[in-house]
């Protein structure tokens, strides 16, 4: 089944989560966050203000407020409340979360319990462009009699079907229909079940926080927890923020927005300063060169992994122990990009800014801590500027932003890293031979890990997306995948240097893992 969801499309789902994250935003701007019964009245206030009352949707008005609810505890970075068990305030646990060193509690994505549809997970069913033709092959095909014809169109007994599809396959009018649950469609590892009511459940052992899941579902059950509440309340307090932004912002904030007015908006919302990720891509690229120059090309590897997709590497080691050892080195360009940013400002805070759910799980891990204190994406990112009635698109640029190169920018399409390291090595070890595999989506990177287990990829490197299109596809994005694929490759061409130096690790005093 082709992969679908409403990226660049202006849903009533993606208005309400923006209704969401601006009101949130506006509570942290305009409240003393330090007054906790100021904050408990903006909060309990935002669902009527988000969810209006109308004659038409009066019988449903109350179950919606409660999703909204639900909502903005995510957006909140707080878990769902515990509705199955005994009532609970949508302001509970605000003590723990009202906090400026707040980091992710797992389970990052959850399932809204009210919103969820209950959808069919495998079901086939005949539609209404049944004929009722004479031959009924669908009855022939059937392994399991469950074929038979009621009011003279066909029908499926599902107590008998087994879902093998056969049927639908020999329609001659497409009038049976396979239905499946496209949040567990989305999902490349498998993490999503029901619960006893029918409804999704993730099973975070399994769920590698790709949100692929969140931006597939029609019914915005799903959502991830937010931290840009947190960091408002540190730059509020005088905290130094200094903001890194993500190759794929391009094109994520209007078709007219350039980097330049991108950093200026930034400062006007009260960063120090602003990086872009790149810089830790181009430290990357070099290191990942190095790494198979010294490791695959003399047989000590079989074959190596790239390292900058948390989701892949996390596909990696839950699933692929025994080849773990083969994931680059290499620093995720988040965390190599916070360690540029520390060197010069060691009292900073570091926010990264970017397309990704799976980063913000990244942050959570102890090691990276030090180095990344808030993850936001760039749907997040435009509700505060709405909050604070910032036009990114008209705004006079006073700022400039240009720290990498053309193979750093590129690593947030898919193809981008494997090309980029690949350049490095053509460039700085010309006699290493290399040969290069690609895969974006988890289900692709899955398939790609089982023939490098299986010996068949010795010798490549290999890059892993997590998301299908790479980071241009990631769940915290605005617009259309392919637009802005087209936007990422025009912020490439016009870097001033296409290639890191060889010695830019060395330059930059970035170690390793």
């Amino acid at each position: 089944m082709p992969d679908k969801n409403f990226r660049g499309l202006e849903t009533q789902i993606r208005k309400t989560r923006h209704k969401i994250f601006k009101g949130i935003a506006e509570i942290a701007y305009d409240t003393d966050i330090n007054d906790n019964r100021a904050l408990v009245d903006r909060m309990v206030e935002l669902p009527y203000q988000i969810v209006g009352t109308t004659r038409s949707e009066y019988m449903d008005v109350y179950r919606r407020r409660a999703i909204v609810r639900e909502m903005i505890r995510l957006g909140m970075g707080l878990s769902l409340s515990n509705q199955e068990e005994r009532p609970s305030s949508l302001t509970k646990g605000l003590d723990s979360t009202n906090i400026d060193e707040k980091y992710y509690e797992p389970p990052l994505m959850q399932v809204v319990p009210p919103a969820c549809n209950a959808c069919p997970e495998n079901r086939y069913e005949v539609t209404n462009k049944c004929q009722g033709c004479l031959a009924h092959p669908c009855r022939l095909v059937c392994p399991k009699g469950a074929m038979t014809m009621k009011d003279g169109k066909s029908y499926i007994d599902q107590e008998k079907c087994i879902h093998c599809g056969k049927c639908a396959s020999v329609c001659p009018y497409d009038a049976i229909s396979h239905l499946v649950r496209p949040c567990a469609n989305a999902c490349g590892v498998k993490a999503i079940s029901s619960d006893s009511y029918g409804r999704a459940k993730i099973d975070p052992a399994k769920c590698v926080g790709c949100g692929q899941c969140m931006v597939s579902c029609p019914f915005g059950a799903i959502g991830d927890k937010s931290q840009f509440f947190q960091m408002i309340k540190s730059i509020k307090e005088g905290k130094q923020v200094i903001a890194q932004v993500a190759p794929a912002f391009v094109g994520q904030f209007g078709p007219d927005v350039t980097p330049d007015k991108l950093k200026t908006a930034l400062m006007q919302l009260g960063f120090a300063d602003v990086f872009e990720t790149a810089i830790g891509a181009d430290l990357g690229c070099v290191t990942e060169a190095k790494h198979f120059a010294e490791e695959v090309a003399t047989g000590k590897l079989p074959f190596l992994l790239t390292s900058c997709c948390p989701s892949w590497a996390m596909l990696a080691r839950i699933y692929f122990p025994d080849i773990v050892d083969s994931i680059s080195n290499a620093l995720t360009p988040m965390v190599a990009t916070a360690r540029v940013i520390k060197q010069q400002y060691p009292e900073s805070k570091v926010v990264f800014i970017g397309p990704c759910a799976a980063k913000k799980l990244e942050a959570s891990r102890r090691e990276v801590r030090s180095d990344v204190d808030f993850v936001i994406t760039f749907e997040e990112l435009s509700a505060i500027f709405d909050a604070r009635g910032i036009d990114v698109s008209n705004i006079e640029p006073t700022e400039h932003m240009a720290d990498a190169t053309s193979a750093g920018r590129g690593y947030g399409v898919a193809g981008g890293v494997a090309e980029a390291v690949e350049r490095c090595i053509h460039e700085y070890y010309p006699d290493v031979e290399v040969k290069i595999e690609r895969a974006n989506s988890l289900t692709q990177c899955k398939t790609e890990l089982l023939l490098a287990k299986a010996g068949k990829k010795n010798g490549y490197l290999i890059e892993g997306m997590g998301c299908p299109g790479g980071c241009v596809a990631g769940a915290g994005t605005n617009i259309q995948i392919d637009k802005a694929a087209g936007e990422l490759h025009g912020f490439q061409a016009e870097a001033e240097e296409k290639l890191p130096p060889k010695d830019y690790v060395k330059k930059r005093g970035i170690t390793g893992k």
